[in-house]
């Protein structure tokens, strides 16, 4: 294993030195993950261990593991087996799919990178991989995260005279051979994030997102584990592109005895191409495994958490007007609106769609950003100065990427839109999309925006985008432009964020198609789904949260009769699936009776107080659950107290239903338990034991054991909250009843 000096002092070798020598292994650790690298394999090096940290491997072990990792030449193959290197191509031996392909005008294809330099330290290192024939040089960024979540990244240069094309890069992660159960998920506008499992046979399974973000259909992550992996057990590795734009996600199992998930850019052709000097340099891929799927989340969330510019305050409580009152503005209506969410404990009021020029419908005005007269004679200042009045941010709908046809900005400049013929690509709610890769469209939007925010105390911008990218090119015989309009999106975002600190921004995609790390580390939150149906959102939510942290996952309150399914929906279930993330309320609260304020203002205030445990706490979903019953939680990172949910998504078989288990707490400790929200024991004859007994028990009898969980009706739900009998009292006090 190399010191820290020797490797970065290894500059001059242009060739690695025989595999027979053994010699030379780098081993990076961090947050209980160890990555091994074997940097003998010709042509260049490769991963031979991604997981669980070495603690007690020293040099000399470690260089048997790398040795304990090589194949035997076999009858039939190659007389140098192949391995999947990090970059593998075919030109090194390798017959799966390749990281890195490429052409010069159709010719020069082939691709052998070598490894000619390394530096490192504990947790880091930087590959240079040098191909003098293919005249390429390849810069490999590895690092360990604070949380053990693996980052990768890699910078191409195009060192030759003549342009070359790259048709695809990616980067690859090993896993276990044992790993032969794939996880997934797909969706639909209205239900985004649904899993999917299969099996990892041999050969490749791809997922592709082809719609210029990421798409309600698109795999957060891509996940292969030991069969039957759960939440809370089985081994499980997974990769996740930080990319906003078309991506791909691939895991493939050889015959020659390796397997991987892999993940990158989608390019489209002829989108890359480098003129001599240049460089592309991919997204992040990002890393993570674990003993069970809430392990492998919460690598996630450590890590992102982490982050300097990751949001520090109390989440406020969020009322956003869309459901409430549509393209219907009035001052009279909103201001209104705006009392009666004050009044239930609101902090943040968001004006959706339907402030601007011509926006009385979703037929026309996207692009026209000024405040439209017609409905705002004295612009929005009558409504912004009455919400703040009450105590609340002010928050605003955008849609900036977006134009319609029906728009001064599109008449005017037609050029602007994304295209790649003379006619325009097929509508999607009755938009298009502007080309932000145009400078004149970029400036227009950028100066719009910073004209509103200039002008009015806007605290919060819920950033929509309605549609799929198709076709999307700079004009009729121009170039593919998804790539540069992600990266202009960015630096967009970048922008605002510099010029008007504290502003905050959603990252909303007709609900939750934009939902990803890249989008999320220029935004501070996401909005999960336009579905508010909690017994649709359960499912959704606990997918989101294998990546996203949950205090950044927009969570509402619905009013009665969900507008999206037409189901007939409980308060208690509502406000118990709304509660452990960031909290709001999609309602119209001017057409309820002070009773049910009341029960709103009541579930409010428990956000309030959970919301710490939420921001900081680790999730806890709970496997093997009786059908029916949904159990999942947030627990202190230092196990002192947990919220957790009780659901009845419908009827059971036994009656009263069998004890459910509460995993997650410190094994030693004893603690008590209390209902602080919900429906319990309105379909009982009598209350809950443990309840009336103020009963204690342990973290570990509470895992292994169980409680009975309340008798319910189905689409019901309870919230408990759980407090050590040694630790000082949660704020979590009181609550909905």
């Amino acid at each position: 294993m190399l010191s820290h000096d020797e490797v970065t002092t290894d500059r001059t070798a242009t060739t690695p030195a025989s595999p027979a020598a053994a010699g030379r292994v780098l081993h990076l650790h961090g947050g209980g993950t160890s990555v091994v690298i074997d940097l003998d394999v010709l042509p260049h090096p490769a991963i031979v261990h991604w997981g669980e940290e070495l603690t007690d491997s020293d040099e000399q072990t470690l260089r048997g593991l790398a040795v304990a990792a090589r194949p035997q030449r076999v009858s039939g193959g190659l007389d140098e087996p192949a391995r999947a290197t990090l970059v593998a191509t075919p030109a090194g031996g390798w017959l799966g799919t390749p990281g890195l392909e490429g052409h010069r005008d159709g010719a020069s294809f082939s691709v052998r990178l070598e490894l000619v330099d390394v530096e490192a330290g504990d947790d880091w290192a930087q590959l240079t991989l040098v191909d003098r024939e293919a005249r390429l040089t390849a810069r490999l960024e590895l690092r360990v995260g604070v949380a053990g979540l693996l980052h990768q990244r890699i910078t191409l240069r195009n060192d030759g005279d003549s342009r070359y094309t790259v048709q695809h890069l990616h980067l690859a992660f090993p896993v276990p051979w044992d790993a032969t159960e794939i996880l997934d998920t797909t969706g639909r506008h209205l239900r985004e994030r649904s899993p999917q499992r299969h099996p990892f046979g041999y050969g490749t399974y791809l997922r592709e997102s082809r719609r210029g973000r990421p798409g309600a259909d698109a795999t957060l992550l891509l996940a292969a584990g030991r069969p039957g992996f759960g939440f809370e057990r089985g081994r499980v590795h997974a990769v996740h592109v930080a990319w906003s734009g078309n991506h791909r996600l691939v895991a493939e199992r050889s015959v020659s005895g390796e397997a991987f998930l892999a993940g990158g850019e989608l390019f489209a052709p002829g989108e890359v191409v480098l003129a001599p000097g240049g460089s592309i340099t991919s997204p992040e891929v990002l890393g993570s495994w674990g003993d069970g799927l809430s392990e492998l989340a919460h690598r996630f969330h450590d890590e992102w958490r982490s982050r300097p510019a990751h949001p520090r305050r109390p989440r406020p409580i969020t009322l956003n007007t869309w459901e409430a009152v549509y393209f219907d503005h009035s001052l009279e209506r909103l201001t209104a609106l705006a009392d009666a969410a004050a009044s239930v404990g609101v902090e943040r009021f968001v004006l959706d769609d339907g402030w601007f020029v011509g926006r009385r419908d979703d037929t026309a005005g996207l692009g026209d950003w000024y405040v439209d007269a017609t409905v705002w004679p004295e612009g929005l200042h009558p409504l912004v100065d009455h919400v703040r009045e009450r105590g609340m941010e002010f928050g605003l709908w955008v849609e900036p990427e977006m134009v319609n046809p029906d728009s001064d900005l599109a008449r005017e400049h037609p050029d602007w839109i994304l295209r790649a013929r003379m006619t325009l690509p097929p509508s999607a709610r009755q938009q298009q999309v502007l080309d932000l890769a145009h400078s004149g469209a970029y400036d227009h939007v950028v100066s719009r925006l910073h004209e509103l925010l200039d002008e009015y105390p806007i605290a919060y911008l819920k950033w929509d985008h309605n549609r799929d990218l198709l076709d999307a090119g700079s004009g009729p015989d121009g170039v593919a432009r998804v790539r540069e309009h992600t990266l202009a999106l960015y630096r967009l975002l970048d922008e605002l964020k510099a010029a008007h600190p504290g502003l905050e921004i959603e990252s909303c995609a007709s609900g939750g198609a934009r939902v990803d790390l890249g989008i999320l580390a220029r935004t501070d939150r996401i909005w999960t789904s336009d579905s508010l149906d909690p017994l649709e959102r359960l499912t959704n939510q606990r997918y989101t949260a294998l990546v996203v942290p949950p205090e950044l996952m927009g969570m509402h309150l619905t009013s009665p009769v969900v507008h999206s399914t037409g189901r007939t929906v409980d308060l208690d279930l509502s406000g118990a699936v709304a509660l452990l993330g960031h909290a709001g309320i999609e309602w119209d609260l001017t057409a309820t009776d002070d009773a049910t304020r009341s029960r709103i203002a009541a579930w409010v205030e428990l956000a309030k107080r959970v919301r710490p445990l939420v921001a900081t706490g680790r999730t806890v979903d709970v496997d093997g659950t009786e059908p029916g019953i949904d159990v999942r939680g947030i627990v202190a990172g230092d196990g002192s107290a947990a919220v957790f949910t009780l659901t009845q998504t419908g009827t059971t078989v036994a009656y009263p239903p069998g004890r459910v288990r509460i995993p997650g707490l410190d094994p030693g400790r004893q603690y008590r338990i209390r209902v602080v929200g919900g429906s319990t024991g309105a379909a009982a004859q009598s209350a809950l034991a443990w309840q009336e007994h103020d009963v204690a028990l342990t973290g570990r009898e509470l895992d292994v054991v169980g409680l009975r969980p309340p008798v319910q009706y189905p689409q019901r739900s309870t919230v408990i909250e759980l407090l050590a009998d040694d630790g000082a009292p949660h704020q979590a006090q009181g609550g909905a009843r």
